[in-house]
């Protein structure tokens, strides 16, 4: 298990060095690092997956100990994957608002005849603006909930590791419950405590 595990925390620091390539990296070799992040990334979760059932077979006095080594560097890879997503996505962003741009500049404009016209392409331009909003509003609700959904799992692993700390220091599950209790009435968490 120690070779595998630290085998997969340089492989989780190799990433976080090579997540800088992506600010320098030019608009053609973009998606080769983004996916080759991927693919670390992704081989980092099937290591965890088996440092998982590894360090549930560790003797009692180490297994506790390999548990929250293991928690560690998968806290770590999902900030990671959320960190490369983000990326990703403030891509997409800057490419759509790039191609509407360049749209924008090859439209050849012509002077109006003498003829009535119907303004339709301001109509066509209005809707397109409004769908683009719409898109833009989607585009940010998700990544609010992306980021939601991240502080939801640091806090289901702030608590696992609270929950091991007060076992490790004796605490019985009855006075943390009671302790939850406590700071769900008051709407605060209360390390002093532990």
């Amino acid at each position: 298990m120690e070779g595998l595990y630290h085998q997969t925390n340089k492989q989780v620091h190799e990433v976080q060095s090579y997540m800088g390539r992506l600010e320098t990296s030019d608009k053609e070799s973009v998606h080769l690092v983004e996916n080759e992040i991927q693919a670390r990334i992704d081989n980092i979760f099937s290591n965890l997956e088996r440092l998982e059932i590894l360090s549930s077979k560790e003797p009692p006095n180490k297994r506790q100990n390999a548990k929250l080594r293991v928690d560690q560097l998968k806290y770590d890879v999902q900030h990671l994957q959320t960190a490369l997503r983000n990326f990703q996505h403030r891509r997409y962003i800057r490419e759509q608002q790039e191609r509407q741009r360049e749209e924008l500049l090859a439209r050849t404009f012509t002077t109006n005849d003498s003829d009535t016209t119907i303004p339709i392409d301001e109509t066509l331009q209005f809707n397109e603006s409004l769908q683009n909003a719409h898109r833009g509003m989607d585009d940010l609700i998700g990544s609010g909930t992306n980021i939601l959904q991240g502080l939801r799992d640091q806090r289901v692993t702030l608590k696992h590791w609270i929950a091991l700390a007060a076992a490790h220091i004796g605490l019985g599950h009855p006075v943390i419950k009671v302790h939850e209790c406590t700071c769900a009435s008051h709407r605060e968490f209360d390390l002093l405590i532990l």
